[in-house]
């Protein structure tokens, strides 16, 4: 299952930098990560100073 990111996100994107495979991006409001694309590594989850990624 995908990792989802929540409204707690403040758009730094570190998280986007650390996915490995490219599935996190800058949405509207803040970064989103793709459910298709994600490979539930958690890489992404660990770098967010806000803790805003969690799993769905």
């Amino acid at each position: 299952m995908a990792r989802v990111i929540n409204d707690t996100c403040i758009s730094c994107g570190t998280c986007a930098a650390s996915c490995p495979v490219e599935a996190i991006s800058q949405g509207d409001a803040q970064y989103e990560i793709d459910a298709d694309t994600c490979i539930d590594c958690g890489a992404c989850e660990g770098t967010c100073p806000v803790g805003a990624i969690s799993e769905a």
